[in-house]
């Protein structure tokens, strides 16, 4: 199978500067179903191979030259060879139609950087790692869990998409008439797609931000609607996902298998994110002594974006858990 060509954009066009440790290009590879995903791969320099490996992804709505890239290159200056990638139907990846989501290509696309990993001469295919962040947390979750070859995974400041869709957030539409007026409304908008031949766009982080916003929802204003965290690819920052776009989600449990993930798991969360009881909750699935719940005292969901202004990711806590599983 033959990667499709994309286009890519070869100039430095992230939401953090680059750094003169690593050696960065772009790189494509393609999943099980024949998509073409654009990367950004990152090594360190004057390190010889083969290299641990990481795929980065994330967060949900996010692409590339946002936080998945700052883990990308962050670790890269640490001695790992990592691509931060963007998902299916997304940033400058293929996949038609545009901006849909999907639980099951999703986790397809994380072994699909994984065959890309293995198959570098300058990499060890005994030690790949990922790193989900956000959304991409609980899918890395359950990418580990169908895909032995992943060594290690750190899955920062997840959300199990799975249950906000089904739930709400802090399962508070937790109920069955709740999901079936999800599903009707859901099911209409299919047909009204279907019918005028175009998909209606969901929104992206709302803007002007509401006074009487909630918490959570100026969190995410912070990061993906000013210049801290702001990229024109990028789903929340503009006109966000398709309405039906994760409509899979609602059906579809994503860490169902997670109790029997064997490898090595670190889950990674603010003490003050709003998302915080979706990592405690998925942890509390794992089992193993290799499994390490990593709690980061006063930080909220978006600081483990790309610090907050407080260097709230432990960088350091990371690279010795992937150090210990990956080598």
């Amino acid at each position: 199978m033959q990667d499709a060509k994309l286009t890519l954009t070869m100039e430095w066009d992230k939401t953090f500067p680059a750094s003169d440790k690593v050696l960065h290009s772009k790189v494509t590879f393609h999943n099980r179903y024949g998509i073409t995903l654009a990367a950004d791969l990152y090594r360190p320099k004057d390190v010889e191979g083969p290299y641990a490996a990481l795929a980065v992804c994330g967060p949900f709505g996010a692409v590339k030259e946002q936080c998945s890239g700052l883990y990308a290159q962050t670790m890269a200056e640490r001695g790992f060879l990592t691509i931060a990638f963007d998902p299916s139907y997304c940033g400058e990846s293929g996949g038609e139609p545009r901006y849909m989501a999907s639980p099951d290509i999703n986790t397809e696309d994380f072994m699909a950087a994984v065959d890309f990993l293995s198959c570098r001469d300058d990499v060890d295919p005994e030690r790949i790692g990922i790193i989900g962040i956000c959304g991409w947390g609980g899918l890395a979750l359950n990418a580990a869990a169908l895909d032995p070859r992943i060594k290690a995974t750190v899955a920062s400041t997840m959300y199990d998409m799975s249950r906000i869709n089904a739930k709400g957030y802090f399962d508070e539409q937790d109920s069955e008439e709740a999901r079936m007026a999800s599903r009707r409304a859901l099911a209409a908008q299919r047909t009204e797609d279907y019918r005028t031949g175009t998909y209606a766009r969901g929104g992206g982080v709302v803007d002007p931000l509401p006074e009487d916003a909630p918490f959570y929802v100026k969190d995410y204003y912070d990061y993906y609607k000013t210049p801290r965290g702001y990229h024109p690819r990028s789903l929340n920052s503009n006109d966000g996902w398709n309405v039906t776009g994760c409509m899979s989600f609602l059906n579809q449990p994503i860490l169902a298998y997670a109790g029997e993930i064997e490898s090595a798991v670190m889950v990674l969360h603010g003490d003050k994110a709003h998302s915080f009881y979706m990592g405690r909750d998925a942890f509390a699935l794992l089992r193993g002594d290799n499994k390490v719940f990593e709690v980061v005292p006063g930080a909220v969901h978006t600081d483990l974006y790309d610090g907050g202004g407080k260097n709230a990711i432990p960088w350091d806590r990371v690279q010795a858990f992937l150090e210990k599983y990956l080598g």
